[in-house]
């Protein structure tokens, strides 16, 4: 086992969605919705036959979202709490991360959504902590600028 070890970090994004504020708040409320801009080609679900992609999907103050993904042999296990949601404006959330059951990070995420006419501006500031250098900050960071362009595209498509 390494040396203990804590890296802090913290990162802001800024994104300005061609969408209304109500369909880029969707993205993250809806499931089906989330699985869909946060799907990513090196990423297999944990378990092939498991069926659904969250274990857990529960979209209120107090609620979880859980679920687990492999990258290369390493499986990786989600595990978020909702503190603060305020329709179409903001949310406020928790998660922490393990790498094949040993915890790796965590985080505390705030998404302010800022409506500008048919227009949505996204600030997305994410403040984590890094255990044993099990992770790094810097791809965690690109990984999620990866999702917010994911999301933008995504929230510029018709809504089927």
């Amino acid at each position: 086992m390494p040396d203990p070890s804590v890296t802090h970090v913290t990162f802001t994004f800024d994104r300005l969605c061609q969408a209304r504020v109500e369909r880029v708040f969707q993205a993250f409320a809806d499931p089906r919705q989330k699985t869909r801009w946060q799907d990513s080609p090196e990423v297999e679900p944990a378990e092939p036959d498991a069926g659904d992609d969250y274990l857990e999907f529960d979209f209120r103050v107090g609620g979880h979202e859980r679920f687990a993904f492999k990258v290369d042999d390493v499986t990786y296990e989600y595990d978020a709490q909702y503190f603060d949601i305020v329709p179409d404006r903001r949310l406020v959330y928790r998660y922490a991360m393990a790498a094949n059951g040993r915890p790796d990070s965590m985080s505390i995420v705030t998404v302010v959504l800022t409506p500008q006419g048919e227009r949505t501006a996204l600030s997305y500031t994410e403040q984590g902590t890094f255990l044993d250098g099990i992770d790094d900050p810097a791809i965690r960071e690109a990984g999620i600028s990866e999702l917010l362009d994911n999301l933008v595209t995504f929230v510029s498509l018709p809504v089927r």
